[in-house]
């Protein structure tokens, strides 16, 4: 097999070859064709990620066929088209990860590799209308997607949402589920070019978060918002709160701006609001989500495809932030 491996942080993955992966006890190898990036493999890759450990081959996502197992539970998979659920081990609380949660690519071996080795458990069958590009691109972001809009936000047909920061996978993946389920979407982004590609891809509206009234105009244009799904929190936090219509939802997934440097609890409990945190999902979220994904034919948003030797070029693509939906590899040896 061929991996890319990071071995040291803040430096490039080293693509090398390595012994061929055997199937242990309820475990699968499969030969993948395809792989996608996230942003927690280039928080990795800079050491800002708890628990890193070194050397790993990183990679969540991934698409591919099974090419071993070991015994007969697994067996029934040889030879079979799958995806595989990055989120091993939540537990049985459907409302939170448990202790023992982790995520495929790091510190197990994930995916940007010819093969990789994972429990039967985790297997899906890939969706037939996808390539295995397609189906590469969607387990963890689209899995993080549709918890944070249906699970966590309870997101009902016809009802407002906006979507903040619109061009990583999570964003666009949310922008396509909350289309396809009937509610009418605005988005945020400091790119025109990336609003006018939401537009195209169902957004009513995008305004710049940079701009100084962007709440004001938002809300005169469109009216407060049921649901906010984000991902940046810091001082732009503020005005998701004045955009939110009483009673409304808020669900973060991330902080990448940091925490709101002010919060006004009066404007949360005045208008009733829910303020809600949301990470990856249980395992109903992945077999839901995927149910909702062939029910509504939804392809993922692929930005570009490239090959696993240029996997670096693909993580300084996802550090400046240029792409609109995932950036992918092409595993074939």
């Amino acid at each position: 097999m061929k991996a890319a491996i990071l071995k040291q942080l803040d430096s490039p993955l080293v693509l090398e070859s390595g012994d061929d992966l055997i199937a242990s006890d309820h475990e699968v190898v499969v030969q993948l064709n395809a792989a996608a990036l996230n942003r927690r493999d280039f928080w990795i890759s800079q050491g800002m990620y708890p628990g890193i450990q070194l050397p790993s081959i990183l990679g969540s996502d991934g698409a591919g066929v099974v090419s071993k197992t070991n015994d007969s539970p697994s067996a029934s998979w040889l030879g079979r088209e799958v995806i595989i659920n990055p989120g091993w081990n939540w537990g049985d609380n459907p409302a939170a990860q448990s202790e023992a949660f982790k995520i495929l690519g790091m510190p197990v071996n994930g995916t940007f590799a010819t093969h990789v080795q994972v429990p039967a458990k985790y297997l899906h069958e890939k969706p037939s209308h996808l390539s295995f590009v397609e189906a590469a691109a969607l387990p963890l972001a689209g899995m993080t997607a549709y918890r944070a809009l249906f699970t966590q936000g309870r997101l009902q047909p016809g009802e407002k949402v906006l979507i903040s920061g619109i061009g990583g996978g999570v964003a666009t993946f949310a922008l396509q589920f909350a289309c396809a389920a009937g509610a009418e979407v605005i988005v945020t982004s400091s790119s025109s070019e990336k609003i006018e590609k939401a537009i195209r891809y169902g957004a009513k509206h995008g305004y710049d978060y940079n701009a100084t009234d962007w709440v004001g105009e938002a809300n005169t244009q469109f009216g407060p918002v049921n649901l906010i799904i984000d991902s940046a929190g810091g001082a732009g936090y503020r005005g998701l709160l004045d955009l939110a219509a009483p009673g409304g939802r808020i669900v973060n997934y991330g902080a990448t701006a940091g925490p709101p440097p002010k919060l006004d609890l009066f404007k949360v409990f005045w208008k009733q609001l829910h303020l809600i945190g949301s990470t990856m999902g249980s395992p109903d979220d992945f077999a839901a989500m995927l149910q909702f994904v062939n029910e509504h034919k939804i392809k993922p948003i692929i930005d570009e495809t490239l090959p696993l030797a240029a996997v670096n070029e693909a993580i300084e693509k996802m550090r400046r932030s240029t792409q609109f939906g995932k950036i992918t590899l092409d595993c074939r040896d």
